[in-house]
């Protein structure tokens, strides 16, 4: 696997500011509704796609309509498509160049064209013998290196050999970050905790701390002793407020138990500053790096989720995970359209929101340890293609990016399947293993299938419900009450995809992540928009810091509230009275 990796620039990028200089220069260029691959999409919309209910009779359709990659089956058979729109679609992604453009960001090119910086998360699961360059330079061997130095690091802690301040060995770990610094690695952690790999965090605890509420703080906390437990410090900066708010107030909590001296015993860093990591108190030796061309919501392959998972599940467990995240990295660069799993679900996406008009869709696990799957691909897809600009600053002049949510299996059929059934279309994604990590079956003492097969039965059952209904003629034919037919109609015709996994592993587990970061970049790559920047983050953050200042000056000094608008200024004062401490405002 070698992607053309030529490139002009001359030195690896290292300070996480980046400049603009080397910035992949962007044309102007024709949004891509103007060509006439979107037009004879648009035509092909106009002019009526059949009901699901009649689509599915189609055996040859619903045959031609599913894709397998290694132990990953892809039905897509339940989207309001025919074959037409299939080779449509796919027209549509040979004139935005998409297969092209993830070449080029394999190849170093600096795609990220308002930041000036490469977009190499695949470098980050690379084997030793691929090859990647960023401005010229290697950066497969730094990756490794870093790779190397958390094994070495990881195995010396879990050995017990690396002992805390007081002689004991470390047996918990908190890993303190936010945004894309936690949630791919607390997915990943949710996901590898039952089945075989679970045996090897036997005994040990990961706990996240994300949040700046202090209530986050006792959750993280409650249950872990000072002596044995070790924090890691996640910020490429380490900069970030609510992040390093969080580290200063673990770091009391260390030192208040065991004295100052303990600091480096019992924290360690993933940043890209190691003048900073110093001066809070950590040993540089022990900061694990990573670079400004892995963005924060595709980091968790980096030291940023690859150090906290290795000190719990062991480093060789998360190097299975690698292998399978560059297994979809390969598949996706080399395999035909009609099999390339992520090129096909980003090509739905795209016709589900821009052409047909749904701006929700769901991810439906039937998997309790994929609960953090959903909340992990919100970030990944809502903070890649929440933009409203293509990449030459022009609007955009149609739907594009859609809000992500979605619950385990059953949990969300008793939440918010209503609405998919009989309220608004969301296009969903079921996600089901055919294999359960922890099996429990009954049948002998009177149950009638197993407690996976009765999940299981679910994931097979509602994909068919959404797409065929349940109509008027078929209620009378059961004998409903007139008047109650109405209520009970079920339109149908909801679109929906299938992943059928053989087993929840770390492998896989690598698989299902690699593939929803595709379909975003699929996504991205069709609209014409930048993917991998988030300029709508900061906005909210720099009005926090003028809000910060004036409740340091108000607690402080009791200084007036001023600058803001009426309704902030009266909720300030609400929140910075002290005259009654029970008033109820």
């Amino acid at each position: 696997f070698r992607p053309d990796t030529r490139q002009t620039d001359s030195s690896l990028p290292a300070d996480p500011k980046t400049t603009h200089q080397g910035t992949y220069p962007t044309p102007p260029m024709p949004l891509i509704d103007s060509s006439n691959a979107w037009k004879a999409l648009k035509a092909h919309k106009t002019s009526g796609i059949p009901h699901l209910k009649q689509l599915m009779e189609d055996n040859k359709r619903v045959d031609a309509l599913n894709a397998t990659f290694e132990g990953i089956y892809l039905d897509y058979s339940r989207n309001c498509v025919t074959e037409k729109t299939m080779e449509l679609l796919f027209d549509l992604a040979d004139e935005a160049n998409v297969i092209g453009k993830f070449k080029e960001m394999a190849a170093g090119k600096k795609i990220n064209t308002t930041e000036g910086r490469a977009v190499m998360h695949m470098a980050l699961r690379s084997a030793p013998t691929d090859k990647f360059e960023v401005d010229g330079k290697d950066v497969v061997g730094p990756v490794h290196a870093v790779l190397k130095k958390i094994k070495a690091f990881s195995d010396k802690v879990r050995s017990g050999e690396w002992k805390g301040a007081t002689g004991k060995a470390i047996t918990s770990v908190v890993a303190i970050g936010i945004g894309g610094s936690y949630l791919g690695a607390e997915f990943v952690a949710e996901a590898l905790s039952t089945g075989p790999a679970a045996k090897n965090a036997s005994g040990r605890t990961l706990e996240f701390l994300a949040n700046v509420d202090p209530v986050a703080v006792e959750r993280a906390l409650r249950k872990l002793d000072p002596e044995t437990t070790m924090a890691i410090v996640i910020s490429k900066t380490f900069t970030t407020a609510e992040t390093m708010l969080n580290a200063r107030t673990v770091r009391k909590w260390i030192v208040e138990a065991l004295g100052e001296k303990a600091v480096p015993l019992h924290m360690i860093a993933c940043s890209a500053s190691p003048d900073k990591v110093k001066d809070f108190g950590i040993n540089p030796d022990n900061m694990f790096t990573f670079w400004n061309w892995v963005g924060g919501r595709y980091s968790v392959s980096s030291a940023v989720g690859i150090m906290p998972l290795s000190l719990h599940y062991g480093f060789e467990t998360m190097a299975e995970f690698l292998k399978g995240a560059r297994s979809i990295d390969r598949h996706l660069l080399s395999a035909p359209p009609r099999e390339n799993l992520p090129l096909l679900m980003g090509l739905l996406g795209v016709w589900n929101s821009s052409f047909c008009g749904h701006a929700t869709r769901a991810i439906a696990c039937y998997a309790q340890g994929m609960l953090k799957l959903a909340p992990h691909i919100q970030q990944v897809d809502m903070e890649s293609n929440g933009k409203r600009v293509a990449l030459n600053g022009e609007e955009l002049t149609f739907p594009a990016g859609e809000v992500n949510f979605g619950e385990p299996g059953t949990n969300g059929q008793h939440s918010f399947y209503q609405l998919f059934h009989q309220g608004r279309v969301v296009p969903v994604d079921f996600v089901g293993f055919i294999k359960s990590n922890y099996p429990i079956d009954n049948t002998k003492s009177g149950e009638t299938v197993s407690n996976h097969d009765e999940l299981m039965s679910n994931f097979f059952a509602q994909p068919d419900a959404l797409a065929y209904g349940k109509g008027p003629e078929e209620l009378k034919k059961e004998g409903v009450a007139e008047e109650l037919i109405p209520h009970k109609t079920f339109p149908g015709n909801r679109p929906s995809n299938c992943l059928l996994v053989d087993a929840c592993t770390p492998y896989t587990v690598g698989q299902v992540l690699a593939l929803y970061e595709h379909r975003t970049g699929v996504q991205g790559f069709v609209w014409g928009i930048n993917s991998f920047d988030q300029f709508g983050v900061e906005l909210g953050k720099v009005l926090g810091k003028k809000v910060r200042a004036q409740l340091a000056k108000t607690r402080g000094s009791g200084a007036k509230i001023e600058g803001f608008n009426s309704s902030t200024t009266r909720m300030l004062q609400m929140f910075t009275s002290v005259s009654n401490p029970e008033s109820k405002l």
